[in-house]
């Protein structure tokens, strides 16, 4: 079984007085790693599955003595799914609050509804966590570095979901299964949407313009709808984790691009299957768009997995002179250019290096990008 990073990050927070929250897109593995969880934990465990009506009845509208009396005398409660149960953020702060000796961890499988109603009852009670397809370094954990070198393309084009790499052969009807509306259908369940065909538009749209600006204006004049849809559109896909955006850095220039945003999806595999487009890399076009995608959602899962305070851009000017990546921690600048030809050579803009002399600047192709997305 492949070790998940951020399983040690929770293990940190158990029996400290706060609440577990654990979020992310669906089929991440966040039921795995609950079992996971559950087998390194001595004390006893109970698992409430919200996918099962029973369950999710016993925790809707349930006072606190009928929670003590499910809960019993176990030490850890673990409630799988929890976006299910009707206003389950006052039954995770009545459990918080009246069974003090009770760790509690939910997972949720977006953040569309628990955000929503668990924020305000939770308020100061919890430490929330985010469960990503699988990482190039969690993978390697599990194989070698050899191996994921020779399996580069592939993950270009399939992805890192547990079920892809789980179930080599089965990768295109998998990732075809997922990037229907299975991925994001919490948007449907939860959100008023007139018109579900344009978010599938919106995507395939967005999947065409990964590592390029994305103009709200043209995607709303190309989708037939105003800007506020689109700008809305885009922030529910975010909340269900398809896809994350990029802001432009801009501290000194006035030529500086200072509004603007890069759309990337948190896994290539689902990017290519909502364009149906699995052919070979080598033959395709997008191949420098795909390596792109592939390192930045690397490296967000990387910090996300150890928990690292950083801040991350893109950065360009009205001359179009660009930097593909900037990292900002502790007040120090990392400029990085993306390049999947580990032949080509491409420098660091010297508009870029002037206006910010003290940045760190490095190249990330394929002979260098495992230190970038393992370190």
């Amino acid at each position: 079984m492949i070790q998940r990073t951020i399983l040690e990050q929770i293990k940190k927070t158990l029996f400290t007085g706060k609440t577990i929250l654990l979020y992310g897109p669906r089929q991440s593995g966040k039921t795995t790693l609950l079992e996971m969880l559950s087998n390194e934990i001595q004390d006893k465990v109970l698992i409430l599955d919200c996918d099962e009506p029973d369950i999710r009845k016993e925790l809707t509208d349930v006072t606190s003595s009928q929670l003590k009396q499910r809960i019993g005398n176990v030490k850890v409660v673990m409630i799988d799914e929890a976006q299910r149960v009707k206003n389950i953020g006052i039954t995770l702060k009545l459990i918080h609050d009246k069974i003090k000796d009770v760790q509690l961890i939910a997972t949720g499988s977006s953040s569309l509804e628990l955000t929503g109603e668990i924020n305000e009852p939770l308020t100061g009670r919890k430490y929330e966590f985010l469960l990503l397809p699988l990482s190039t370094q969690e993978i390697i954990g599990y194989t070698n570095v050899t191996t994921e070198k020779r399996l580069l393309k592939q993950r270009l084009l399939f992805g890192m979901y547990p079920g892809v790499i789980n179930e080599p052969g089965e990768e295109r009807k998998i990732l075809n299964n997922l990037s229907g509306s299975y991925l994001y259908k919490d948007i449907f369940s939860f959100q008023d949407i007139r018109k579900p065909e344009i978010i599938e538009s919106l995507l395939e749209a967005l999947a065409l313009q990964i590592g390029s600006e994305v103009s709200y204006t043209e995607l709303a004049n190309f989708l037939g709808i105003d800007q506020i849809t689109v700008r809305r559109y885009i922030d529910l896909l975010e909340k269900s984790f398809v896809l994350f955006r990029l802001r432009s850095f801009s501290r000194n220039a006035r030529n500086e691009i200072k509004k603007s945003r890069k759309i990337y999806f948190y896994d290539n595999g689902i990017r290519n299957a909502l364009l149906s487009n699995f052919s070979d890399i080598d033959l395709r076009t997008d191949k420098g768009a795909l390596w792109e995608n592939f390192i930045v959602s690397e490296r967000y899962k990387l910090l996300n997995n150890h928990q690292i305070d950083s801040n991350s851009y893109f950065w360009r000017t009205t001359q179009q002179q660009e930097i593909d990546y900037i990292e900002e921690r502790d007040g120090v600048l990392s400029a990085f250019e993306f390049k999947w030809n580990a032949q080509a050579k491409k420098k660091v803009s010297l508009t870029f290096m002037k206006a910010y002399p003290n940045a760190i600047t490095a190249m990330i192709n394929t002979s260098s990008y495992l230190d970038f997305i393992t370190e």
